[in-house]
Order: structure tokens, then sequence, then C-alpha cells
């Protein structure tokens, strides 16, 4: 039975001046686990008027003040004097012109933790003055016109989405960063400000869509890939449609219409075992091998060196056989329904899931027996649907998924709230002298996890100064494009070995290992804790202070029906919605980013372990920290994830044919380029003195007008007289130019001193290869020491280092490594390469063309 615990950050004082929803969000997140929030918003009531803001402010105590009002001002001052945690997310500056100077603040009381988040860098010279929006940060950063393979073939470019990736990134990065200051607080008495700029905490949620490898093999492209180099090279129209678009998917990634006529994803390319069954599932595998499917020993080696000319597991298949297998399993789909092929797949341990809409997965068994969607009895919406905490600690899981509605407060009452927490208040005598350490400095990690989300959870805490030992399997299970291509990027700062834990000998080195650990962390569903040993109480055996940390798919902070299906981004993608909102319910279509959710579960694995950390620190009590890719899910879809009685229709804007909000805000042409507006109605008026823009009020259907006024000029004209007059506007960017314009050799540093947008090249890689990608500068503290963390590692790379450092000697090394116990790497090269000439190349590629 597990024991219960008080929320982790129950006694933590925060005041929380953020509006729209980074902001709040990060206090939401905070309050969830205990703190004690007061919300301050402006005397009109908040900047952002939409039902979201109930679920932003639950368990939270709110009130309104006039900052330009010398008393209310000082009533604010008096709340800040007794706060732990101050935040805001306005423009760089606005705070201080208002009479909150965080600089003041914490001269005066160096213990106070200050949070910013900006829409862009206070560095940023060019745009820290620009009205920052949800949508214009996107598109100043490429997230608008690299919206993947699908939407480049069909050519559309721009596009568009109304998921705030931005926000929920940095809302997930800005509370770690909280947490992690207060943890390191504990023990010296200091706290530290830090800015979290949406723009940096975006580019590293999108880190896949922007790192580039020179050189890569022709085994990782897909069948897209080669069709858009294919158009390029002889000037051909990206001109698919979405139909003919389906036929250069791979058939383990991509939709399947079933026989109720909605569609089912299904998801499991690059691991032989999830395929092989998702093909026995289907009735069709023994089939396959009659005719001929051939399979490939060790994916690892050079494709020139392979016994066969391809394999079940290998991403992406070639077409020929990607045309064999897709024909069989539409046939197979057709014979039941979407929801029985959901429990098929999901009770058989093969990722996949059915397409639903959003209200569906609101209102669905699983998210409220799981706890991802709780009931808040809201003052103004009522009983209330709203998504369930972020990252939890299962010891106080339940408390969690209970929490209060917003509730609005006097002065008085919230300084009383506050005095109860600052009379409790026990910290260590503030060092005059600021450390310059990493937060994270001596804690050592031991991460068990594989693919994207449970590695960046560890690849998170490095730049804190955490160390992390990467276990891996002897033996890949995954093809070298998830198991190594993606590990660029998931492994970064890491230590690799290769040992086989589930071995009685590599049991007695995980033993040591965990012995010398701080923190075990894995991605994997709750019913292979006890087979794997990674139970509490196996756990606490080894080691009575190891603090414990698990994602998982569709995990919540209870048991649900599917709690134990497996699954990636793109199985919560399709489950929840958000393919259907992207693509359209009848054409639902992958959310273009790689990793959309994926690299967000791994910041809240992040966040979870800095809770457990701080817990630990204050209480002396372990705890088993807890995130999914459901619950980031619903944080991503924040302004959409909810329902009440009478709600409005979940009509946001959706499909391929969607260019922004409304008419206000939207992408439009220019005489030059395209330029995204993001205005709104209260501001009609203002965008009528615009010179061309007299008549926009008048004008019935205002996209028509702006349609035709906004394409006689050109796009910098238009975006110097908008920003005149405050409106948000950009002209979209492109990840390709932003990568050029602001990447440097690598040098030590990590970027945070580099504005808006920083890449570093590697060009000595461990691969092999030139690789160019995102910093990891979002988190910018003051104080603490942020780490510029070194590239992966070869597999392998580190296991005779590891084994040494837990006490074997040379001879006990050697003879682990040759009973494959141990191993040094996966193959002949870290990114196995084609092993061919480039001719060959050439007529390899050639011969992957579609006819």
């Amino acid at each position: 039975m597990t024991t219960q615990i008080q929320l982790p950050l129950k006694g933590i004082s925060i005041i929380d001046f953020g509006q729209q929803i980074a902001g709040p969000g990060a206090a939401m997140i905070l309050a969830d686990l205990g703190a004690t929030v007061i919300h301050i918003d402006p005397p009109t009531g908040p900047l952002w008027d939409h039902p979201a803001n109930a679920i932003l402010n639950r368990n939270k105590s709110c009130l309104r003040l006039d900052l330009k009002d010398p008393t209310q001002r000082k009533e604010a001052l008096a709340l800040i004097a007794k706060a732990d945690v101050v935040l805001e997310s306005f423009r760089p500056g606005v705070m201080k012109k208002l009479g909150i100077d965080f600089e003041i603040l914490r001269q005066e009381n160096p213990a106070l933790v200050t949070l910013s988040i900006p829409g862009f860098a206070s560095n940023d010279e060019l745009r820290r003055g620009w009205k920052a929006t949800e949508a214009i940060v996107s598109a100043a950063s490429g997230a608008f016109s690299d919206m993947g393979y699908n939407r480049v073939l069909m050519g559309l470019n721009p596009s568009f989405s109304p998921l705030p990736l931005g926000s929920s990134y940095a809302t997930v990065l800005a509370a770690s960063a909280v947490i992690l200051a207060l943890y390191a607080r504990e023990k010296s008495g200091r706290g530290d400000h830090i800015e979290v700029p949406i723009v940096a905490a975006l580019m590293e949620g999108l880190s896949y869509n922007s790192y580039v490898v020179e050189n890569l093999p022709n085994r990782y492209k897909t069948m897209r890939d080669h069709e858009i180099e294919y158009r390029q090279a002889n000037n051909i129209e990206m001109d698919l449609s979405y139909e003919d678009l389906q036929e250069y998917l791979d058939p383990f990634y991509r939709t399947y219409l079933c026989a109720d006529g909605r569609m089912f994803y299904c998801v499991c390319p690059s691991h032989r075992n999830h395929a092989k069954r998702a093909l026995k599932a289907l009735g069709i595998y023994e089939e396959l091998i009659s005719d001929g499917l051939p399979e490939v020993e060790n994916l690892h080696l050079p494709t020139n060196e392979w016994d066969g000319e391809t394999s079940i597991g290998v991403y992406p298949l070639p077409k020929k056989w990607a045309d064999i297998i897709s024909t069989k399993m539409k046939v197979a789909f057709l014979t039941k329904t979407s929801e029985e092929w959901g429990g098929i797949f999901g009770e058989g341990k093969i990722p996949g899931a059915p397409h639903r809409t959003t209200q569906e997965w609101v209102n669905s068994e699983h998210c409220e027996k799981s706890g991802l969607i709780v009931k808040v009895e809201d003052s103004q919406y009522g009983l209330m649907k709203q998504p369930g905490p972020i990252a939890w600690l299962e010891e106080c899981a339940t408390d969690m998924v209970t929490p209060t509605a917003r509730m609005n407060v006097t002065v008085a009452r919230a300084l009383g709230l506050l005095s109860v927490n600052e009379a409790a208040r026990n910290l260590p005598e503030a060092s005059t002298i600021v450390s310059h350490k990493g937060w994270l400095d001596g804690i050592k990690i031991l991460d068990l996890t594989n693919v994207i989300a449970g590695p960046h959870a560890a690849a998170l805490l490095t730049r804190f100064g955490a160390e992390v030992t990467k276990i891996d399997t002897v033996s890949p299970m995954y093809d070298p494009l998830i198991g190594t291509f993606f590990t660029f990027l998931t492994n970064m700062g890491k230590k690799s070995a290769l040992i086989d834990i589930m071995s009685n000998k590599g049991r007695e080195v995980f033993n040591r290992l965990v012995q010398e650990s701080d923190i075990v962390l894995i991605n994997a569903p709750s019913r292979q804790m006890v087979h794997l040993g990674l139970d509490s109480e196996s756990l606490l055996a080894i080691n009575p202070k190891i603090l414990f940390c698990r994602l998982d798919c569709l995990g919540g902070p209870l048991e649900g029906p599917k709690t134990n299906y497996i699954g990636y981004d793109d199985i919560i993608q399709a489950n929840s919605g958000i393919m259907s909102r992207f693509g359209g319910i009848a054409t639902p279509e992958e959310h273009a980013h790689l990793g959309t959710l994926d690299v967000n579960c791994g910041f809240a694995g992040g966040l979870a372990m800095a809770t457990s950390l701080f817990h630990l620190q204050r209480t002396g009590e372990v705890s088993r920290a807890r995130t999914s890719l459901s619950a980031v899910t619903n944080l991503a879809q924040l302004p959409f994830a909810f329902d009440y009685e009478g709600r409005a229709p979940f009509n946001e804007p959706s499909g391929r044919d969607a260019l922004g909000n409304n008419a206000l805000s939207h992408f439009y042409k220019t005489l030059d380029g395209w330029i995204f507006i993001d205005s709104n109605m209260q501001e009609q008026d203002k965008l009528a003195t615009i010179s061309g823009l007299e008549k926009l009020t008048d004008a019935q259907d205002k996209k028509v007008f702006l349609t035709s006024i906004l394409v006689t000029k050109k796009s910098q004209t238009w975006i110097d007289a908008l920003h005149q007059i405050d409106i948000a506007a950009v002209i979209p960017r492109n990840i390709e130019d932003l990568r050029k314009q602001y990447s440097r050799e690598i040098n030590g540093t990590a970027g945070i001193d580099r504005g808006s947008y920083a890449f570093s090249i590697y060009p000595n890689h461990p691969s092999g290869h030139k690789l160019t990608q995102v910093d990891h500068y979002a988190i910018r503290p003051v104080e603490a020491f942020i780490k510029s963390v070194t590239p992966t590692e070869r597999f392998g790379h580190s296991t005779q280092e590891v084994l040494a450092g837990v006490g074997y000697d040379k001879a006990e090394i050697a003879a682990m490594i040759e009973e494959e116990i141990a191993g040094l790497g996966w193959g002949k090269e870290f990114l196995p390469s084609d092993g061919l000439t480039a001719t060959e190349k050439v007529e390899i590629s050639e011969a992957l063309q579609p006819a």
C-alpha cells in the first residue's frame, strides 16, 4: 500500500502576475503540487477572456490590483514581502515600469525566487518589444512554415495550428526551474531570478524539426523525403492530394479506415516485436511470410551487409514492401470497428489507437477514471471537466485529482494565507556569495529509458549539473532511426553503458548502480514494474533513499482502463483529437512536428524529478514521481480540453484550409510574401488608422477586405505600420533560415546570451557527421550555472568506466563483455550507414521513386 504524504509544495507561497497561458500555467502546476498561489489580475480582469482561465487559476486565490495606483501597488509589494516566488509573463521591462522591480526585490530579500516568462528574450534587441502572442512567436520561429513532410508535399506553406505549443513548453520548463531554484535554496538560503522566453522554450520543444545531420545515410530517408528531393531536383510542383499522400506513408505509421467508418492510427515502426504483433493481430503475418517477407537479424549493420533486403522493424520500409504490407493491412482493418481495434492493440501490447475528437477524449471513461480529466465546481461555469495534473507523486496522487475552484479574495485574506506559510518558513541564512553552481551538481540519475520522452527527462537535468548514466540493452530493440538517430538529442550529456540488467550478473551491476544513484528513471507501463524489479519495495531494499520517476503513454494519477496500453506521441495525438483538429475529422493528420508531445513529456519528467528531490530535501521522505504523454497532451490543448454544460461548440480552427483563428488573426499574402496579423475585434478601430485600412470597420467580410488590401504593399511596410500602433504582427520565418542566421560552432556555452535563437554546430560529432542543433538555452537563471552539455556518446562508450566506477576490476569487466552481459557497441558504426558508394546511393534513390 502506498504511504500518503502531503503535497510537496505545501507551505510555499507564490504571487502570480501571469497572463495568457504560460505564466498562469506555471503557477497552476505549482498550485496543483500544493503551493499557496495568489493570482493578481489587472483591475479590468484577465487580459485573455477565455473559459480556460478557470483551469489556469484553479487552486488559487484571485484578486485584482491596479499597479499604476500607488496604494494598490503598495498592497502588491506587501504580498510579495511574504512570498517565496513571484512570477510574471509580460514583455521585458513592463513590471519594472509598474513599480515591481525584481532586481530590487531580490536585493532586499535574497531568498526570493523571481520568474519572468516573456514572449521573446529580454536580450533580443530586435524582438523584445514586440507584442508576442502565441501565434506571433510560432510564426517568427518557423513553426508555421515547417509543418512537416505532409504539408510540404501538399504545397501548403504557411500552415496554421491553434495549439499553444510555445506556452505549453514554457509552462513546464518554467515550473521546473522554480522548483529547482527552491531545491537549491533549501541548502544555500539564496533564491534566483529566472527567465524562460516562450520563443526559446518553443525552439527546444521543436528540436527535432531543426537539427541537421550532414551526409545523412540514405537508409534514414522516408518515401516522403525521396519524393520531396525528387520534385525539388526536377522543379515539379508540390501538389499531392491528401489521398495520394497516404501512399507515401509507411504501413506501420499511418491511418486506416475501419468497419465503423472511423479511422485508426497504427504506430509501430522501428520495433521488431511491435510490428510483428500488429501483423499477427490483423491475421496477415503468416500470409506475408508466405509472400517472402524477409527478416534481417542485425539491423545495425550497414545495409549492404544485411542478410535480406529489408525486415519488419525497419523504418522506413522500401516502397515495394510498404505497398504489399499496407494493401493487406487496409483490408484487415475493415473487418472490425476502430474501438474494437483499439482494445485489441491495447491489450496486445501494440502501439495504436482510434482517431477521436478532443470532445470525445475529454469525456472518455479512461480520462475520468485515471484522473487525466478532473471535475471542478467553478463559480462561473458550474461543474467543469478540466485537464488533470501535469506531474504528480504517487504518494499524493489522490489529493491532486480533487482541485478546488479559483476563489476571489481580498488583499487582507491573501495576506492571511501567506502569513501562515511565512511563520513556518525555515531556511538557512542566505549566503552573501553567489555560487554560480548548477542547481543539481552532484545528483546522480540512472536512466533506463528509450525513444524520446523518457530520455529527454534526464537530458533536461544535465544542464543543471546532474550526472546521468544511461543504461541500454546489449542487443538493441529498436532499429537505428529511433534507436540511434534520435539519441543525438535525447542522450546529450550522459554516460552510455550497455548492460543486460535482466541477467543475474547484470542485476548485480544494476543494484550497485542504484546504491550509488539518487534517482532511477524509466518509461514503461505500471504492469512492468515488479517484473523489472522497479517496484518501490525492491528499490528501497537496495537504497532506502532512492527516488524513482516513471513516464508512460496513457497513465494518470489513478488507474484507468487504458493505463497499461503502450504508445508514442502519435498515439495520443490520434486519441486526444489533435490529429482530427489539425487535418480534419474525415482526413486526420499527424500534427506536423516530430516530438510535439514527446519532448514536453520529457520536460514534465524533469519537473516530476525536481519535485521529488525538493520534497526529499525538505522532509526526508522518498517518493515515486510520475507524468505521461496524456497529461502533457491536455496542457497542449488547454484552450480546448475542457467541457461543461452549455459550453460553446468544439469548433476551433481545424483542417488544412485554416490559416488563422479568425479574420483579424490570420495569414495574409502581401506584395512580396506573407505576414501574420494577430489582432481581434477590440482593436479594429486601431487597425483602421493605418493607411489603406480605413474602411476595415465598415467591411462586412473583413477577411476578404484584408486579403484585397494587404497584397498591395510589401510585408515590411505593413509590419512597420502595425508595430507603430502596437498590433501583433510578424513576417513568418522558416527554421532553416533561423538556423543559418543564429548558428555558431560549439564553444562551451549554453547559448543563453544569444537572444531568442541559438544553435550549435558540432563539426566533430561522435557520429562522424557534422551536426547542427538547437541549444539548451530556454531556462536562464542569473545565479545558477547552466552547463553546455557534451554531445551524445556512441552506445557503450562508457560501459567499462561505469562498471569500474561501481567496483568491478578489468578481468571482471572483460568477462562480462565476453558473456554479453555488457557491451561496447551496437554495430560497426555509431550511426549505421548504407555502406554504399555515391553511385549506388543514387541508383537506390531512383529505385525508391514511385512509378
